[in-house]
C-alpha cells in the first residue's frame, strides 16, 4: 500500500535558486507536464528582470511581487434564508499564495504579442511595483469585501 505524503513534503527546491517557492511557481506555470519548458520560461523571465531591475536581486523581485499580490480577504457566497450573501472572509496563507500565483500567471498569459517569458517578466515587475493585472484583480477582491462588510456577521 502506498503511503501518501503532502505535496509540500515532496516538493524539491528548484535547481538554479534552490528555492521551494520558485519550484511551486514553476509547477503552476507548467502546461501538459512540460516542466523543462516552464523552467526555461521562468529563468528567462528572471534574466530579463535582472537586466531591468538593478537595485534588487531577481529572486527578491519575485518574492516581493508574490507578497504584493497576495489577497488578505475575499468574499464567499453563503445562502441564508433563500438569499445569497457575499460574506467577506479571511484567507489562509496557502490559498493566498495559490491565488497570487494564479493571478500573475493568468494576467501574463492574457497579454498578447510577446513571448511568454517577456510577458511573465513584465507582470512580475508590475506586481513588484504594485501595479499590473494581478494587482488590479487583488484590489477588486478587496473592494468587493469592503463593500460587503455589512454581511461579515454571517461569517462561519
Amino acid at each position: 500500500m502506498k503511503k501518501w505524503t503532502k505535496s509540500t513534503e515532496q516538493l524539491k527546491p528548484d535547481p538554479k535558486y534552490n528555492n521551494k517557492l520558485v519550484s511551486k511557481f514553476i509547477n503552476c506555470l507548467m502546461l501538459d507536464g512540460k516542466k523543462n519548458t516552464a523552467q526555461q520560461v521562468f529563468y528567462n523571465a528572471m534574466d530579463i528582470i535582472s537586466q531591468k531591475v538593478t537595485n534588487a536581486e531577481p529572486i527578491e523581485v519575485f518574492e516581493k511581487a508574490i507578497n504584493n499580490v497576495k489577497p488578505l480577504i475575499e468574499v464567499r457566497s453563503k445562502r441564508i434564508g433563500g438569499a445569497s450573501y457575499q460574506v467577506p472572509m479571511q484567507i489562509s496563507s496557502k490559498r493566498q499564495q495559490s491565488l497570487a500565483f494564479r493571478w500573475i500567471i493568468q494576467s501574463a498569459r492574457a497579454k498578447k504579442g510577446k513571448p511568454v517569458y517577456e510577458r511573465l517578466a513584465s507582470e512580475l515587475m508590475d506586481a513588484y511595483n504594485g501595479q499590473g493585472g494581478a494587482m488590479t484583480t487583488r484590489e477588486n477582491i478587496h473592494r468587493m469585501a469592503e463593500a460587503n462588510k455589512a454581511f461579515a456577521h454571517f461569517g462561519w
